[in-house]
């Protein structure tokens, strides 16, 4: 059996929405690799505050649900971002990075905001049945300060950047080129919120962390 696999879901949705849906737990047990889907601060079954500078720190309380031998980790968007946080943070505890729906947007940019449509998109998000509207706009008005090219530097680990070509996280290879050992796969005709349901995501993402379902 393979090391334990960590996954985190972007902003808005959860454990549930992003990876039991479509089925990741499933085809992890069928890899034998053990799956911990770990709800970020402020979604799915995690404490919702709703004071914005409570959610400065979203390493603690997933490195409390942590897995205590090393782990890969997929990480989509939010999650993908602490995923990256989580591996200078503890590098000793972080095998291999699946980073997805991530680029330049994690690093210092001139770009003035989302455009309106991306925006909306993320409103919408918010106002999905089951979320705590309050928690969710304290945890987007966080301060969000972008990587330094010390910090990505710092990250030993293989990573593997999952995007659509019409994300605008992208384009990820600024982002790649800081990473010390860091393959992209962009995904064409895809954009930000539809990755995670893609095949070839998921495809691409067991491949990586070696755990292709073996069906005998």
């Amino acid at each position: 059996m393979g090391p334990p696999v960590v996954l985190l879901h972007g902003f808005a949705t959860s454990t549930e929405r992003t990876w039991q849906e479509p089925g990741w737990f499933d085809l992890l047990k069928d890899a034998r690799r053990r799956a911990f889907g770990i709800d970020l601060l402020g979604h799915g079954e995690a404490p919702k505050p709703t004071d914005p500078a409570e959610y400065d720190d979203l390493v603690t309380p997933v490195m409390e649900q942590f897995p205590e031998t090393p782990a890969d980790i997929i990480g989509y968007s939010l999650g993908a971002r602490t995923a990256l946080q989580i591996a200078m943070q503890y590098p000793e505890r972080v095998n291999r990075l699946v980073l997805a729906a991530v680029g330049r947007n994690l690093l210092p940019t001139d770009d003035e905001g989302l455009a309106d449509h991306t925006a909306d998109r993320f409103d919408s998000l918010i106002a999905t049945p089951g979320n705590d509207a309050d928690a969710l706009r304290a945890c987007i008005s966080r301060e969000r300060r972008p990587f330094t090219d010390e910090e990505l530097a710092s990250v030993a680990g293989p990573c593997l950047i999952i995007i659509g070509s019409e994300d605008f996280a992208g384009p990820p290879e600024p982002l790649a080129d800081r990473l010390p050992d860091c393959q992209v796969k962009i995904l064409p005709g895809i954009d930000h919120f539809g990755l995670p349901k893609q095949f070839s995501f998921i495809d691409a993402a067991l491949e990586f962390i070696d755990a292709v379902p073996q069906w005998d």
